[in-house]
């Protein structure tokens, strides 16, 4: 394993040997005599960590310091001093020296001191690493999306991400919308605080206030220590509310509240709590149409939907179909630790006749499934899903209907939606709970689904 580099920064000469005598066992010791020379030998060794003495003829330790954190704050400088500089090197510490050891110096303290600074800092180089990847990797370069629409939603990623502007993301289940947040969360200045997500939908109705606000102690029956809520522990970071529109009426006034005024009360408490939050709501619900009805409130509506992002199912963008493929086999054979596969001409086709209703999530499933249990390559077209296989007849029968004008859109989907979902409870023995499960959904929103259609429970 290669050693850490530890420079040296000591006009005495007997100093310097004493420490590389010191050092040499455990790291790589670089000298350096004046400030001059250690500005250079920063540039040109890369060290891990600076030992800088205060008091240097020429450039002393205090400018040597500024300099060298203006250049590179990453890394760490402990400051060398005599008793009688401490309040120099204090006011180093506040330059923003790591620590600081008199001379003469103790040498197992000194190592101590080292040995704690170095792994701190190869810690937070780490994290910065992973910052730096996580953003990459939400970057909406890196996205997936060639159409116009496609393109205008990275288009308004980048121009809302540096802002604290409350975004609304509307689409179909399975389109990106919860990869769409966290792009805007990690391209924005609050990247490197928390990104809280919280499905409302998928938290019993009864326990969701607790978990949105926290509860003090004795609330509750089952109460017995304070929570802190969702919005608390996103504070100075972002919260994405997926399901949204599932919010009862009595959450949707207090969602409110921490909207307009940034305050919220735990569920008992008897005093606000500050918190500052950036929003991101998401819904496949159609909130207009639930307002109309009575159960959204309008008021939260228009604070929610400052911005709003309308993502497109993936049937009104067949053109990303063979991107996205090829991404998913690509990404699924790095994921499983297996090498990539093929498909054929038939299997091609086959997926891209395919209407998908399940959208990207659902491309990334069938993808993942056909690599796990394919033992040949290349893929065929009798290695897809039975469903998959057969699903052009159908799209097109639905689609003819349409172009002929037989048929209005809203029908067609409405009848597509109802024969997925008539498909799902017969397959389960009409549990819905279960159904809602292999649709990728909740039984909540199933539910909402079934009584828009007229389905029956035992249909």
């Amino acid at each position: 394993m290669e050693k850490r580099k530890i420079l040296v920064v000591d006009d005495d000469a007997g100093v310097r040997e004493s420490l590389r005598m010191v050092l040499k066992q455990q790291y790589e010791p670089v000298l350096a005599v004046s400030g001059e020379e250690a500005l250079a030998a920063v540039t040109e060794a890369r060290p891990d960590l600076v030992l800088l003495d205060v008091l240097m003829p020429g450039i002393d330790g205090l400018e040597v310091l500024e300099r060298l954190k203006a250049e590179d704050g990453q890394i760490p400088v402990v400051m060398l001093t005599a008793t009688k500089t401490v309040k120099t090197a204090v006011t180093a510490m506040k330059l923003g020296a790591f620590d600081y050891v008199t001379k003469p110096f103790d040498v197992e303290e000194l190592l101590i001191i080292i040995e704690r600074a170095t792994r701190d800092a190869a810690r937070e180089a780490e994290l910065e690493s992973l910052r730096w990847e996580v953003g990459r990797r939400y970057s909406p370069a890196n996205m997936i999306g060639t159409t116009p629409r496609m393109q205008q939603i990275f288009r308004t990623i980048a121009i809302v991400a540096p802002l604290k502007t409350t975004v609304l993301i509307t689409g179909e289940s399975g389109t990106g919308k919860e990869l769409i947040a966290k792009a805007i969360h990690y391209q924005s200045p609050r990247a490197e605080r928390p990104l809280i997500t919280l499905n409302c939908a998928a938290t019993p109705e009864n326990l969701l206030e607790s978990e949105l606000f926290g509860h003090e102690r004795g609330s509750f029956t089952d109460a017995h220590a304070r929570k802190l809520g969702q919005f608390e522990l996103a504070d100075q970071g972002t919260i994405f509310l997926d399901e949204i529109g599932e919010l009862a009426p009595a959450l949707q006034a207090k969602m409110l509240r921490v909207i307009e005024q940034g305050e919220l009360m735990r569920v008992g408490g008897k005093q606000s709590i500050h918190v500052d939050v950036r929003i991101i709501a998401a819904t496949n619900r159609d909130l207009d149409r639930a307002m109309r009805e009575g159960g959204f409130r309008p008021d939260l509506f228009y604070r929610l939907n400052v911005v709003s992002m309308q993502l497109p199912p993936l049937r009104e963008r067949p053109e990303d179909l063979p991107l996205l493929i090829k991404h998913f086999i690509t990404k699924k054979s790095e994921q499983l630790d297996i090498p990539e596969k093929r498909l054929s001409s038939a299997a091609v086709d086959a997926l891209l006749r395919y209407p998908w209703p399940g959208n990207v999530r659902e491309i990334e499933n069938v993808i993942e499934r056909v690599l796990v249990l394919t033992d040949h390559d290349p893929v065929e077209a009798d290695d897809l899903p039975e469903h998959v296989r057969s699903g052009r007849a159908e799209s097109a029968s639905i689609q003819q209907q349409v172009l002929r004008r037989e048929k209005s859109l809203t029908d067609a989907v409405d009848e597509f939606e109802r024969e997925i979902i008539q498909a799902a409870l017969t397959h389960v023995d009409f549990n819905q709970t279960r159904a809602a499960d292999l649709l990728g959904t909740t039984r909540r929103i199933l539910k909402y689904r079934m009584d828009k259609l007229g389905i029956q429970p035992d249909e």
